[in-house]
């Protein structure tokens, strides 16, 4: 049995536990791991695996599965892999809202199950199979602390054994936002204001009404996360239904109506990869991406008062800055949070402000230069008042 052979894009959490599962299987090998690390080794990978040139990952891979975290280099990697004719799959949703409106149409791209965005896009085809018609399309988040503390970010890390960054922007709702934009641009749905509803509530059962009256109101489905700590992490949607089906749904514990809660209560990282690789390479398409023609965006946020000259390495994660959803219509000229790396402010910002192009250098970038032709075609689709 000849074995596909897998580009791993990344050397972090996902990647390592994905080249583990790999290692295990029949229908999939590893051809090469793209790192930037400069230390060597790098855990979990031997040297053979490693390799720091895009020209030899793309020989060797028949596929590549991105999980860097990192838009801006993504884009680059994503860019060179389409134009070798290589289909994409990722697990990167600050990519897809940076940049990945740009790429649509021109190679095989798709976000992958495993974080909260593929399984809603998961759990939307089958409640669209069923006749559901969803209303909501909601995250679990357990804790939120919008400006925790480095001391308290490096110890959960430790203890959890990831980066700081990533910590940070778990705990700082940055990477809610992140993939609740992804699941709204993906699959149709709009927001119910700038940096969503989130009730906190205590359990699932207490959130429809709140999040469903939001979607009638707006008009349309929404995306957005509840803060509970009864529930375990998820993904959720709440739906309607035709009313010949109510007496049924009752029968089978979904209640008396008119919204439905289908819940998964789990969502499994880097070990749900190998389903969307499965659904690629057996003719599936695309399972999420962040459509063509995107209307929500995650705009960065001042954490504290930033003055001019200073130098932001990188914004998801940091003690800076922090993303909320945004319209991008209503809101043109904010930077995305995604293409805050190496940054410098020209200008002071007070602490709660959205950050404007006007406010920062941004070194140029294929995935900056993408983010701009992408927000220019969607404002000038905006509507006249």
């Amino acid at each position: 049995m000849t074995r596909t052979g897998l580009g791993i894009v990344g050397t972090g959490f996902i990647a390592e536990g994905l080249a583990r599962m790999i290692r295990r299987s029949h229908e999939f090998g590893i051809a090469a791991v793209l790192t930037r690390r400069r230390e060597r080794p790098v855990q979990g990978f031997s040297e053979d695996e490693l390799t720091d040139s895009i020209d030899e990952l793309l020989d060797r891979s028949s596929i590549v599965v991105e999980c860097s975290g990192d838009p801006v280099h993504a884009t680059v990697v994503i860019d060179r892999a389409i134009n070798a004719g290589l289909p994409v799959i990722t697990m990167n949703s600050e990519w897809h809202v940076t940049a990945g409106s740009h790429f649509r149409g021109r190679g095989l791209i798709t976000e992958a199950e495993g974080d909260q965005p593929g399984c809603l896009a998961a759990l939307h085809e089958e409640a669209m199979a069923m006749g559901f018609q969803p209303l909501v399309y909601g995250n679990v988040k357990g804790f939120l602390d919008r400006n925790p503390s480095r001391a308290q970010m490096e110890a959960h890390g430790s203890r959890q054994g990831l980066s700081l960054s990533q910590v940070t922007s778990f705990t700082d709702g940055t990477k809610v936002q992140i993939e609740q934009a992804l699941v709204a641009n993906g699959l149709g749905a709009g927001i119910a204001r700038t940096g969503l509803l989130g009730p906190a509530v205590a359990n699932l059962e207490e959130c429809t009404p709140i999040l469903a009256a939001a979607a009638e109101t707006l008009g349309m489905p929404i995306a957005d996360y509840v803060l509970t700590r009864d529930t375990p992490g998820g993904v959720f949607i709440i739906a309607q239904h035709d009313e010949s089906q109510a007496r049924a749904l009752s029968y089978m514990k979904l209640g008396n109506g008119p919204y439905y809660l289908l819940k998964r209560p789990h969502h499994l990282c880097h070990l749900e990869i190998i389903k969307t690789l499965r659904r690629i390479l057996g003719g599936g398409g695309v399972l999420l991406d962040n459509g063509s023609k995107p209307a929500i965006s995650v705009a960065a946020v001042a954490k504290r008062e930033l003055l001019p000259g200073l130098r932001i390495g990188r914004g998801t994660g940091s003690f800076d800055v922090r993303g909320e959803c945004i319209r991008i219509a209503e809101s043109g000229g904010h930077v995305p949070i995604g293409l805050m790396q190496e940054v410098v402010l020209r200008k002071r910002v007070a602490a709660g402000d959205f950050l404007t192009m006007d406010d920062v250098d941004l070194p140029e970038s294929l995935a900056l230069t993408a983010w701009l032709e992408t927000s220019l075609e969607t404002i000038r689709m905006k509507p006249p008042l």
